[in-house]
């Protein structure tokens, strides 16, 4: 905190964001590329999440019933 500033009056400032994905949830959705440049995008990406990944079609994953 700066200088003559009272103790307390909240947190301060935050630091990182978190966001919970369940198994199955849509991340992303890719238009106007081809299925190969997509699925390498994709795959290139995945190295920077922390979490395991899976590069599905739309019409996969009507037929699950998922994501409405």
């Amino acid at each position: 905190k700066p200088a003559e500033t009272r103790m307390g009056s909240g947190k301060g400032s935050p630091e990182y964001w978190v966001s919970v994905v369940k198994p199955g949830r849509v991340m992303f959705e890719i238009s106007g590329t081809s299925e190969a440049e997509a699925k390498e995008a994709c795959r290139l990406a995945s190295y920077k999440l922390p979490i395991r990944s899976k590069f599905v079609r739309r019409s996969d994953v009507e037929e699950m019933g998922g994501e409405s």
